[in-house]
């Protein structure tokens, strides 16, 4: 009697612990215990038999111990930079748009529009990494890893041009390049002086193709209207973005990680970074409600430019002619019993002459002669590069040469600068120069010309390559030419004293050879039109 009492004991300890350990391995998990489980509540009966005249032994409650921390949940998700969501609104709202205009004409457009979203999405990647990182040095052994952040984006904006040059046949090409030529905007992270500058001229580019668009469909296809105007508004409201948060470059983090093991962190954990965390579970019943969740973020407010709003100005006055007849629908049809010259008694009351004189518009003044250089006040020196246009003016008799490093995107402006010279190093795209006296400029190479307007005393040296130099309104000039460009096209008018120097001889010595000044013209009977000769004084 007592071995079976015992045994029944022993088996009832077994079944305790199993569910226990079973319990137990509830709590560790992440999922909650249902309310009632029976098969965990239930009193444990003892074995039939015997021994069931023997005291039962009490059993105490068995309860849900409460839910254990998991080691395998997510550590609090940290809040994005404002920059962040303020580029995330841009891309939802204008970008959304752009993207629905082109789902709505299909085709290539559409398949080109989901290329640019990739393009902005990898860019935000490329953004929210430089505000938890260090920037790259460029110059050293990090430009491998600076070059792998912008390695999604340039794949994005290649396959965009890719689209276009594999459908030049399409009848939407003239889309496609507006959109080909605009997507070089993408590369305004790269720029560090004033990057809304770079969207602005890419916004600029894509309206060459625009426009065309524009002028095409006016008045027969309000869709493709409406792509090209929401593609616009991409421009705008990035520029927009871009002047309020980063108008002198991306800043980096200068306490931050290096960007490498920030984009390691970013690719294991790609929905941390990408889209806020899941809601909580339910509580359990009869626990405590759950906190209220944190207000929305806030918004960046980007005005909705209307693809119909009324020109001002003289563009008002063109938009209504172009309407032809229908510009007189507006007009109330005067009656006989008001025409003055069909009713002299109108013209004796001087009906039509009560209105106030002031009311009419004064005519415009005469334009004002601008003044002589001696009177104008003189502005201070300025030397800059503003995106890839350099600007030199306002230098007079500067003592030393004044030294530029030029690229082939380059332009130079050199206005109102007086006995200085100025030296351009590199491969520049072109040079213009104004208004200035006694300049000499040295050049290395350029792309297309120097372009030379209202100048005297004027003194060019070439270095290397050039193919054509302009020549407007000059009273005296020297050119001198290097052995590459021999072979430069001079185009000079209204200009007098010019003279181009060329390497000839065995010993490369400079011959000065004048331009024509003065030009004879007569009508030939013969050809039946006019002839033009040179005029050449024999000494």
């Amino acid at each position: 009697m007592a071995q079976n009492n015992i045994h029944n004991l022993v088996t009832l300890i077994k079944r305790l612990e199993a569910a226990t350990t079973r319990l137990e391995d509830i709590a560790s998990s992440t999922i909650e215990l249902p309310q009632a489980v029976p098969a965990l509540t239930a009193t444990l009966a003892t074995p039939s038999g015997p021994s069931t005249t023997a005291s039962p032994i009490p059993q105490p409650p068995i309860t849900a111990p409460a839910p254990a921390p998991s080691a395998s949940k997510q550590a609090p998700q940290e809040p994005l930079p404002e920059s962040i969501e303020e580029f995330d609104v841009f891309i939802n709202q204008s970008v959304g748009k752009y993207v629905e205009a082109s789902n709505k004409l299909g085709g290539l457009l559409a398949e080109q529009a989901s290329k640019v979203l990739e393009g902005f999405k990898q860019q935000r990647r490329f953004l929210l990494i430089s505000a938890k990182a260090k920037k790259p040095d460029i110059t050293g052994s990090e430009m491998v890893v600076y070059q792998e952040l912008l390695k999604p984006i340039n794949e994005a904006l290649m396959a965009v041009g890719s689209i276009k040059e594999s459908n030049r046949g399409s009848p939407v090409f003239t889309q496609l390049s507006a959109v080909a030529e605009g997507i070089m905007v993408l590369a305004w992270v790269t720029v560090d002086n004033r990057p809304f500058k770079h969207v602005e001229e890419s916004l600029g580019s894509a309206q060459f193709f625009g426009n065309r668009v524009l002028k095409e469909h006016k008045d027969k296809n309000p869709d493709q209207v409406d792509w090209v105007q929401s593609f616009y508004q991409v421009f705008r409201d990035l520029a927009e973005y871009v002047r309020h948060n980063f108008p002198n470059g991306i800043p980096w983090n200068a306490k931050g990680q290096p960007a490498s093991e920030v984009a390691k962190a970013l690719l294991n954990a790609p929905a941390a970074a990408a889209a806020p965390p899941p809601p909580p579970p339910p509580p359990a019943a009869g626990g405590a409600p759950p906190p209220p969740p944190p207000g929305p973020p806030p918004v960046l407010q980007i005005k909705d430019q209307a693809a119909s709003s009324k020109p001002d100005g003289m563009g008002a006055v063109f938009s209504e002619l172009n309407k032809g007849e229908g510009v007189t629908k507006g007009l109330r049809k005067v009656d006989k019993s008001e025409m003055t010259h069909k009713n002299p008694s109108l013209r004796a009351g001087s009906k039509v002459s009560d209105h106030d004189s002031s009311a009419r518009g004064k005519s415009p003044a005469p334009g004002k002669k601008p003044k002589p250089e001696s009177m104008r006040v003189k502005k201070p020196p300025k030397k800059e590069l503003d995106g890839n246009k350099w600007t030199i003016e306002n230098f007079d008799k500067h003592p030393e040469p004044i030294e530029i490093e030029a690229e082939m995107s380059h332009s130079v402006l050199i206005s109102r600068c007086n006995q200085t010279t100025i030296i351009v190093k590199g491969k520049a795209n072109a040079v213009t120069v104004e208004n200035t006296q006694r300049l000499s400029l040295v050049i290395d190479s350029l792309v297309s010309t120097v372009d030379v307007v209202k100048s005297s005393n004027f003194a060019l040296q070439v270095l290397g390559n050039l193919p054509t130099i302009l020549l407007d309104q000059l009273d005296g000039a020297q050119v001198y030419l290097s052995k590459e460009s021999t072979s430069t096209r001079v185009f000079s008018s209204k200009s007098a004293s010019i003279n181009v120097n060329v390497l000839a001889g065995p010993d490369d010595d400079y011959k000065e050879i004048p331009l024509p000044s003065q030009i004879c013209s007569y009508y030939d009977e013969e050809k039946g039109d006019m002839v033009n000769e040179i005029v050449d004084y024999a000494g």
